[in-house]
Protein backbone atom coordinates (compact mmCIF):
# COMPACT_ATOMS: atom_id res chain seq x y z
CA UNK A 1 0.00 0.00 0.00
CA UNK A 2 1.24 3.46 -0.84
CA UNK A 3 1.58 6.28 1.66
CA UNK A 4 -1.27 8.15 -0.02
CA UNK A 5 -3.64 5.25 0.39
CA UNK A 6 -2.75 4.87 4.07
CA UNK A 7 -3.20 8.62 4.64
CA UNK A 8 -6.58 8.50 2.88
CA UNK A 9 -7.76 5.56 5.00
CA UNK A 10 -6.62 7.27 8.21
CA UNK A 11 -8.44 10.44 7.16
CA UNK A 12 -11.62 8.51 6.38
CA UNK A 13 -11.64 6.92 9.84
CA UNK A 14 -10.52 9.98 11.80
CA UNK A 15 -12.76 12.59 10.13
CA UNK A 16 -16.04 11.32 11.72
CA UNK A 17 -14.34 11.10 15.11
CA UNK A 18 -13.06 14.68 14.83
CA UNK A 19 -16.48 15.84 13.67
CA UNK A 20 -18.12 14.20 16.69
CA UNK A 21 -15.59 15.63 19.15
CA UNK A 22 -15.29 19.15 17.74
CA UNK A 23 -18.82 19.90 16.51
CA UNK A 24 -20.90 21.26 19.42
CA UNK A 25 -24.03 19.36 20.38
CA UNK A 26 -27.45 20.97 20.21
CA UNK A 27 -27.55 21.13 24.01
CA UNK A 28 -24.24 23.02 24.08
CA UNK A 29 -25.53 25.43 21.44
CA UNK A 30 -28.68 26.08 23.46
CA UNK A 31 -26.69 26.68 26.66
CA UNK A 32 -24.46 29.08 24.70
CA UNK A 33 -27.56 30.90 23.40
CA UNK A 34 -28.72 31.59 26.98
CA UNK A 35 -25.23 32.56 28.15
CA UNK A 36 -24.82 35.05 25.29
CA UNK A 37 -28.39 36.31 25.76
CA UNK A 38 -27.84 36.99 29.46
CA UNK A 39 -24.58 38.80 28.68
CA UNK A 40 -26.34 40.90 26.02
CA UNK A 41 -29.09 41.85 28.47
CA UNK A 42 -26.52 42.88 31.08
CA UNK A 43 -24.69 44.95 28.45
CA UNK A 44 -28.05 46.42 27.31
CA UNK A 45 -27.41 45.42 23.68
CA UNK A 46 -30.87 45.23 22.09
CA UNK A 47 -29.69 43.92 18.73
CA UNK A 48 -27.69 41.12 20.36
CA UNK A 49 -30.66 40.12 22.51
CA UNK A 50 -33.00 40.11 19.53
CA UNK A 51 -30.55 38.06 17.45
CA UNK A 52 -31.49 35.16 19.75
CA UNK A 53 -35.21 35.55 18.94
CA UNK A 54 -36.96 34.33 15.79
CA UNK A 55 -38.77 36.82 13.58
CA UNK A 56 -41.72 34.40 13.92
CA UNK A 57 -41.85 34.83 17.70
CA UNK A 58 -45.33 34.89 19.24
CA UNK A 59 -46.77 33.98 22.62
CA UNK A 60 -50.12 33.66 24.39
CA UNK A 61 -50.03 37.33 25.46
CA UNK A 62 -49.91 38.54 21.87
CA UNK A 63 -46.27 39.57 21.89
CA UNK A 64 -44.49 39.38 18.56
CA UNK A 65 -40.87 39.98 17.64
CA UNK A 66 -41.43 43.73 17.22
CA UNK A 67 -43.37 44.12 20.50
CA UNK A 68 -40.66 42.16 22.31
CA UNK A 69 -37.97 44.38 20.80
CA UNK A 70 -39.87 47.52 21.79
CA UNK A 71 -40.32 46.25 25.35
CA UNK A 72 -36.63 45.41 25.58
CA UNK A 73 -35.62 48.86 24.36
CA UNK A 74 -38.03 50.48 26.85
CA UNK A 75 -36.59 48.41 29.71
CA UNK A 76 -33.01 49.29 28.77
CA UNK A 77 -33.79 53.02 28.78
CA UNK A 78 -35.55 52.85 32.17
CA UNK A 79 -32.83 51.05 34.14
CA UNK A 80 -29.16 51.81 34.73
CA UNK A 81 -27.66 48.43 35.56
CA UNK A 82 -28.96 44.93 34.95
CA UNK A 83 -27.67 41.74 36.51
CA UNK A 84 -29.05 38.42 35.23
CA UNK A 85 -28.70 35.22 37.21
CA UNK A 86 -30.23 32.08 35.70
CA UNK A 87 -30.10 28.32 36.04
CA UNK A 88 -31.04 25.92 33.27
CA UNK A 89 -33.25 23.24 34.85
CA UNK A 90 -33.92 21.08 31.80
CA UNK A 91 -33.45 20.96 28.06
CA UNK A 92 -35.62 18.70 25.91
CA UNK A 93 -34.68 18.44 22.25
CA UNK A 94 -36.89 16.78 19.65
CA UNK A 95 -35.65 17.15 16.08
CA UNK A 96 -35.64 20.89 15.31
CA UNK A 97 -37.64 21.93 18.38
CA UNK A 98 -36.50 22.32 21.97
CA UNK A 99 -38.03 23.25 25.30
CA UNK A 100 -35.89 24.84 27.99
CA UNK A 101 -36.96 25.33 31.60
CA UNK A 102 -34.95 27.92 33.49
CA UNK A 103 -35.13 29.84 36.73
CA UNK A 104 -34.25 33.53 36.55
CA UNK A 105 -33.40 36.34 38.91
CA UNK A 106 -32.89 39.79 37.46
CA UNK A 107 -31.67 42.74 39.50
CA UNK A 108 -31.85 46.22 37.99
CA UNK A 109 -31.03 49.69 39.19
CA UNK A 110 -32.60 53.06 38.64
CA UNK A 111 -30.69 55.97 40.13
CA UNK A 112 -29.69 55.02 43.66
CA UNK A 113 -32.30 52.28 43.95
CA UNK A 114 -31.64 48.67 43.05
CA UNK A 115 -33.95 45.67 43.30
CA UNK A 116 -35.32 42.50 41.79
CA UNK A 117 -37.42 42.95 38.67
CA UNK A 118 -37.77 39.20 38.03
CA UNK A 119 -37.76 36.61 40.78
CA UNK A 120 -36.32 37.41 44.20
CA UNK A 121 -33.77 36.12 46.69
CA UNK A 122 -36.10 33.41 48.00
CA UNK A 123 -37.71 32.30 44.73
CA UNK A 124 -36.41 32.65 41.20
CA UNK A 125 -38.89 33.27 38.38
CA UNK A 126 -39.61 30.00 36.52
CA UNK A 127 -39.66 30.45 32.75
CA UNK A 128 -40.12 28.15 29.81
CA UNK A 129 -38.59 28.84 26.41
CA UNK A 130 -39.63 27.14 23.19
CA UNK A 131 -36.86 27.10 20.62
CA UNK A 132 -36.66 26.09 17.01
CA UNK A 133 -33.61 25.37 14.90
CA UNK A 134 -33.46 27.66 11.89
CA UNK A 135 -30.65 26.64 9.58
CA UNK A 136 -28.00 25.59 12.13
CA UNK A 137 -28.99 28.16 14.75
CA UNK A 138 -31.39 27.82 17.70
CA UNK A 139 -33.81 30.74 18.15
CA UNK A 140 -36.52 31.52 20.70
CA UNK A 141 -40.02 31.07 19.23
CA UNK A 142 -42.14 31.50 22.36
CA UNK A 143 -41.78 32.07 26.10
CA UNK A 144 -43.92 31.41 29.14
CA UNK A 145 -43.43 33.26 32.39
CA UNK A 146 -42.35 36.70 31.22
CA UNK A 147 -42.76 39.17 34.09
CA UNK A 148 -46.08 41.07 34.05
CA UNK A 149 -44.34 44.46 33.81
CA UNK A 150 -42.97 43.44 30.40
CA UNK A 151 -46.35 43.79 28.70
Amino acid sequence: MSKRMIALLVLIFIAPLLYYLLWPSDEKRIRKLFKEGAAAIQAKQVDEVMAKVSFNYSDEHGLSYLYLKEGTMRLFTQVDAIQVDYAVKSIEIKDVKATVDIEVRVIAGHGQEKGYIAGDAARPLPMKFYLEKERSKWLVMKTEGLPVWYY
